[in-house]
């Protein structure tokens, strides 16, 4: 074995022991660990770290993605940042969840303290296409909240427990309150629920509806002909009627914990010494029925498209609709298997996050090699499509958490990803260990195979060309194509592969 296979030979199981992007088509310059720079065939750079993990720049998304194309690169992670084609920062985060900024090319601007200090910025027009002023919204969770538009139908300002008023937020039209609990004004599609103090005495009124309650003793709303709602020392005593212009009204009734009863047209359910014994009966819009032995933990369903075998903790089956789901000693372990369009998935999981497999297969081809997704928390992740890409990644503590957060992808995931693997669908490869301290890269398309043990050892070939070079060319050993004897060299730092072909400066 040739000196240059021996040192290839031992960068491969180097870099056999790791996810991010690695590009299979850049020449590398490591000078590990003050910077790794990845550079393509024309010369120009294309991607770059230093000290390790913490400063980088990159291109993104990667290619295939469908997403605008933009640059990536900061600090991490103590400052991330997203820029466009024309270089104009859209995103830029600061140990991210703690602080967030984004921008977009209306001009729209907001930033974010941890998600308690808000504050955000719409230019006139941006918003609303033809407003003469924009917006301006500034929240201080919980206690003030504000939103300036020149419209006063919009614009408000509050501060929390003392005065105030929100508009179209938190699910209500309006909010208003005075000296928060004692008194609090809730309007949603023209009814309004006042409550003098929240939540013990309310008044509900508007469109019809009426209602009074004073809570926990005794409650009634409704509107003629549609519903009623009535409590007793809630939530012990209760009738809910719904749908009562109907012929067969939605009725609930209950006297908890010795009943309930649950009947609309199709449907019908009965609970003893509520949740615990009980059954369900449906005839419409499917027939179902189900009954109940100390529930959750007992249930045996039958009914159209589903089955349900529930022996909890210890064993449940279940499959509803074409979804096969099946726990063993809950939350022990759980298999999930359901069609998604043309896709059959298959999930697994050990404790949740432990152990987290996901499998896809084609149903139009069933041929085709399925593409997988496992997470073994938090020691690795690999990834493969099914169609030749494949990545790996050690270690992994966030992907199954946070599975489609690019900003957590950008600015956490590197800090620990000690080896990362990539393997592109033309049989492009890389390796690299400790942060690209040590590297290995394939490129079969155009005969290229590169090793770096950091700045002190780089082994590189292309077609019958080689070097092998240490202290980044102090001295090493160079072999031309078409020759078998390899020629010393000294201080040769010009390229680090010193091949035909490299335009690198």
């Amino acid at each position: 074995m040739t000196r240059l296979r021996l040192l290839t030979a031992l960068g491969w199981l180097a870099g056999g022991l790791s996810v991010g992007v690695l590009s299979s088509r850049a020449a590398e310059d490591n000078r590990w660990p003050f910077w790794v720079g990845q550079t393509k065939q024309d010369g120009t750079l294309e991607s770059w770290t230093a000290a390790g993990p913490l400063g980088f720049a990159r291109s993104w998304p990667a290619v295939g993605t469908g997403q605008a194309p933009s640059r990536l690169g900061g600090v991490r992670p103590f400052y991330v940042w997203r820029k466009d084609e024309q270089e104009q920062v859209r995103e830029a985060y600061s140990l991210y969840p703690l602080f967030s900024y984004r921008a977009d090319e209306r001009g729209a601007a907001s930033w974010s303290v941890f998600n308690l200090i808000n504050r955000r910025v719409v230019p006139a027009g941006a918003d609303t296409p033809g407003r003469s002023a924009g917006l301006q919204a500034f929240d201080v969770w919980p206690f003030y909240f504000s939103v300036q538009t020149g419209d006063p139908a919009r614009d408000y300002r509050a501060v929390f427990p003392i005065a105030g008023e929100v508009k179209q937020r938190f699910g209500q039209d309006r909010m208003g309150w005075v000296l928060f609990p004692l008194y609090g004004r809730f309007q949603k599609k023209g009814v309004v629920t006042t409550t003098v103090p929240w939540p013990f005495i309310k008044v509900v009124q508007g469109e019809g509806h009426r209602g009074f309650e004073f809570w926990p003793v005794y409650g009634d709303r409704g509107r003629a002909g549609d519903y009623r709602e009535r409590f007793f020392l809630w939530p012990l005593v209760y009738r809910n009627e719904s749908g009562l212009s109907s012929p067969t009204p939605d009725v609930k009734i209950g006297v908890l914990p010795f009943y309930a009863r649950d009947r609309s047209e199709g449907y019908a359910s009965e609970t003893w010494l509520w949740p615990f014994f009980g059954y369900v009966d449906r005839n419409a819009p499917y027939r179902y029925h189900a009954n109940h032995y100390f529930w959750p933990f007992l249930v045996q369903g039958r009914g159209d498209d589903r089955v349900v075998n529930r022996w909890a903790p210890f064993y449940t089956h279940s499959v509803i609709k074409g979804t096969d789901k099946r726990w063993i000693l809950w939350p022990l372990w759980k298999d999930l298997r359901y069609r998604e369009g043309l896709v059959d998935q298959t999930k697994s999981q050990l404790l949740f996050v432990l152990y987290n497999s996901t499998v896809q297969r084609s149903v139009a081809n069933p041929s085709a090699a399925p593409a997988r997704k496992v997470h073994i928390w938090p020691l690795l992740s690999v990834w493969d499509n099914g169609a030749g890409r494949r990545q790996v990644q050690a270690l992994s503590p966030f992907e199954v958490f946070l599975p489609h957060n690019d900003t957590v992808r950008w600015t956490w995931s590197p800090l620990f990803a000690l080896y990362r693997y990539d393997h592109q669908p033309n049989g492009n490869l890389s390796h690299s260990l400790l942060w690209d301290g040590i590297t290995y890269r394939r490129r079969p398309e155009v005969d290229e195979g590169e090793f770096n043990l950091g700045p002190l050892l780089q082994v590189a070939r292309r077609g019958g060309e080689g070097r092998i070079a240490i202290a980044r060319g102090l001295f090493g050993f160079k072999r031309s194509a078409g020759q078998r004897l390899w020629r010393p060299f000294f201080g040769d730092f010009k390229g680090q592969t010193g091949l035909s072909g490299d335009t690198r400066p």
